[in-house]
């Protein structure tokens, strides 16, 4: 039985810190379901948290929450693919991060040829091409790869039925977008802030730009167990924006959108098992911690705002 059964929120808290005690201290412990949520949930928010303030910046949200969508027409065109090669390998590795792949440039690709040839708005051509492409790629879910329950896994996630191996993956795009990001770190901030600086200085902004979506991409495939690729755009806006609240210096920015963004997710396992004990309602898990992440800002904004309303009332007039 799970350690954790039976627990409220603020019980679930005192069995995982006895518990982290009694590992650091050596005892031999079997990992509990919920805390296979918790890694795998903070390991995808700390994976999202160290590309999101570069895509904020850079005003890519919208286009980021266009490939999270579009993916799936990528995965499922791949899984076709693997399927008639090799006879499976729907959810093999390569095959999903290739599929993404070029599904974030086809995305990028359309969206940029009807704002630049057809003279459209940036966020209308986001809003035609990520339709017409997820709604392709529901088309052909729901025609060749019903059986493989595809739709269910990608789309919205399943953190509930999480197991120990799943927690390697969003942890190697954690490694992944962590060498990117300190290898072109000076890159990534000039174009994020002056993008004609950085073109005078000969920094390949569109090399960049383009190696953003790949990240944004493959960290979108490191979720969709999890929170799905939808519901991903929660971890890739909402825990720098609360972040943002509390710096605006660019490093500390990304500790503390990663910080933030594993905290809902601590946060959101144990409001899960709450519910569960408290109230016998067994919600997802995915979404109680994406809902956590709205509640997360709304009650950052309102700190903010009290902290300054008293700033400006201790001020001498």
């Amino acid at each position: 039985m799970s350690p954790y059964w039976g627990a409220d929120l603020f019980s679930f808290f005192s069995v995982l810190i006895q518990r982290c005690f009694l590992f650091v201290q050596g005892v031999p412990l079997e990992i509990a379901s919920d805390e296979i949520q918790i890694l795998v949930l903070s390991a995808v928010a700390i994976s999202c948290g160290l590309i999101s303030p570069f895509l904020v910046l850079k005003r890519m949200t919208m286009l980021a929450n266009s490939i999270s969508h579009t993916i799936l027409l990528g995965i499922s065109l791949s899984a076709l693919v693997a399927g008639a090669l090799w006879g499976g390998g729907i959810f093999h590795l390569p095959t999903l991060l290739i599929g993404s792949l070029l599904a974030a440039l086809l995305t990028s690709f359309f969206t940029e040829g009807l704002t630049r040839f057809f003279r459209l708005q940036e966020d209308a051509s986001i809003g035609l091409v990520f339709t017409a492409l997820f709604a392709l790629g529901i088309v052909i879910v729901t025609l060749y790869l019903r059986d493989a329950h595809l739709g269910v896994e990608a789309v919205m996630g399943n953190a509930d039925a999480l197991q120990l191996d799943d927690v390697w993956l969003p942890t190697l795009f954690i490694g992944v977008n962590a060498v990117a990001v300190t290898l072109f770190f000076k890159q990534f901030q000039i174009g994020s802030f002056d993008r004609n600086l950085a073109q005078t200085l000969g920094i390949p902004v569109g090399f960049f730009r383009y190696l953003l979506l790949f990240l944004t991409s493959a960290t979108c495939i490191g979720a969709f167990r999890s929170v799905g690729v939808l519901l991903v755009l929660a971890f890739l806006t909402g825990p720098y924006l609360t972040a943002r609240l509390f710096s605006h210096r660019l490093p500390r920015l990304i500790v503390l959108t990663s910080a933030f963004g594993a905290l809902a997710a601590m946060v959101g396992v144990a409001l899960s098992r709450h519910l569960l004990t408290v109230y016998d309602l067994p919600l997802s898990t995915g979404g109680l911690v994406v809902v956590t992440v709205g509640l997360q800002y709304v009650i950052a904004v309102a700190a903010f705002h009290w902290k300054n309303r008293r700033r400006g009332h201790a001020k001498p007039v």
